[in-house]
Parts: C-alpha cells; structure tokens; sequence
C-alpha cells in the first residue's frame, strides 16, 4: 500500500508545557490508522500537526515521502489532507448542499460577482452523498434538522469529493448513541474503501477495534503502544489505553479489608 504520511519522532513544545514528545505514526492508503487517549493525551496537538494549524519542533512529518512544514491548513488541504473537527463547523440553518459547498461554491462570473449554480451544486451534493452509501434526497433541509450521524457522514462524504487523499476524524463518535455511532463507522469504512487513509482520533477502543487497521496508543503526550491489528486483542487494547498498572494500582488503593468474622455468640441456657 502507498506511504501517504508519517511522522518519525514528532514532538512540540508550547513554552515550558511540552504537549508531545517522540511520537511516531505511518499511514497507508486504505488504512484506517486509530489514535487512542484520554483527555490530555496530546491527541488534539497531533491534529493540529497533521492539519496545519501548527508546526512541530522535533522529528520529521512527511507527506508522499516528502518532508514537510505546514504554515496553515489551506497547505495541508492543498495536499490532500481533509480534518473533519469534533464540532464539524457547519452553518445549522443553511441547507446540506450549501454546507457541502461552504467556501468551495460554484458558478459562474458576471458583473464582477459570482452567480451561484444552485441546481448543479444540489445535484453533485445528491451524487456524493450516493457514492458514500447516504440516502439524503432532501439536500434543502437545514443541516441542523439532521442527526449528528447524518452531519459527521456529510463531512465525510464532502471531504472525499473535494479528493482528500488523507482523513482526519476527530472524535467521531464521541457525542452519538449506539446506533449513530455505527452509522458513522460505517462511512468511515467506506472512505478507507474508496482508497483513502483515515486517522480516527477516539477514547473508545471499541469503536476503534470495529474498524482500526494499526493502533497508536497516547498518554501525556508520548507514545505508549503502536500495534498492528493482527498482533493486539480488544481487552488488551483496553487495557492499553485504559492504563492497566493505573488501574491495578488504583484497585488496591480503593480495596476495603477484609472485615474479620464475627465471634461465635455464646448460647446461655433459659432459666
């Protein structure tokens, strides 16, 4: 499979904090790449690394096998990188296709401005969102009216037709139910299917384990697992990003004695 980015011993620092330290991460088309942590693990600053928002200060980031620096997302999206963040930054009250076209509109120039193409952008909304398996004919309703499963999937459909080679999913499942949350598993699978790569960022290594071809495990900005889904389990993954020495630690601390058994009562005869 292609090499589509990696990092080899990323770190950054932000004054005195060092939020991420000699982390490394290779990704592969149509692989589904999953980062694991807690909160404060440095899962957010990897993002920001990967999508442009900042620069690391150590190790190496390369895109196709070229090293890189990015000065902004426009950089990244430019080549190939799409990051689909937690709060999706869509506009509620517009409709679906006009947030699938949100800072990317077509039409054509007149006068000096542009006149939308309100039909053709509906249409290739339709197309897109087929193409990824989402049955949405009404593209006119608010994009706000829609679940959070049905706008992660029109983020993620909308990603894959501007040709974003690399997909950045923050949190995906974070907010959902169950049963949105396999909806949204199930578009993810689809976009590694059509070829492209996928860092899914997520605390629930179930969720990961559904889909997850390689394993990044985070904690206090450092790396402390990287596994192959051949050569983990799920209850070692959990266990992994859980923190099992935490945990067993923790377990003995919160462990009551045992309370002694109660002394034989002695039996007085009635008078």
């Amino acid at each position: 499979m292609t090499e589509l980015l990696a990092l080899d011993r990323v770190g950054k620092t932000y004054g005195t904090v060092r939020a991420l330290e000699d982390v490394s991460l290779t990704l592969r088309a149509g692989e589904i790449s999953c980062v694991l942590g807690d909160n404060g693990a440095g899962k957010s600053t990897l993002i920001k690394i990967i999508a442009g928002l900042h620069r690391h200060d150590e190790g190496t980031f390369t895109v196709g096998g070229e090293e890189v620096r990015f000065d902004s997302p426009r950089q990244a999206l430019d080549r190939g990188i799409a990051t689909v963040y937690q709060d999706l930054a869509v506009v509620p009250l517009m409709p679906v296709w006009r947030n699938f076209f949100l800072g990317s509109e077509q039409g054509h120039r007149r006068w000096g401005g542009l006149r939308l193409d309100a039909d053709g952008m509906r249409a290739t909304t339709r197309e897109a969102l087929a193409r990824m398996g989402v049955d949405l004919h009404d593209v006119d309703r608010p994009i706000g009216t829609l679940s959070g499963g049905q706008r992660q999937c029109v983020a993620i459909a909308r990603a894959v037709h501007f040709g974003a080679r690399v997909l950045i999913l923050d949190e995906p499942t974070a907010a959902l139910g169950v049963k949105q949350s396999g909806v949204v598993l199930k578009y993810v699978t689809a976009a590694r299917d059509a070829g492209l790569g996928v860092v899914l960022i997520t605390h629930n290594p179930h969720h990961a384990y559904l889909v997850g071809d390689h394993f990044t495990l985070l904690k206090r900005g450092r790396s402390v697992g990287s596994h192959p889904r051949a050569e983990i389990g799920l209850e070692q993954l959990t266990t992994e990003m859980a923190g099992g020495s935490d945990l067993a630690e923790l377990s003995h601390e919160l462990g009551r004695p045992t309370d002694p058994a109660p002394e034989p009562r002695e039996e007085r005869p009635q008078p």
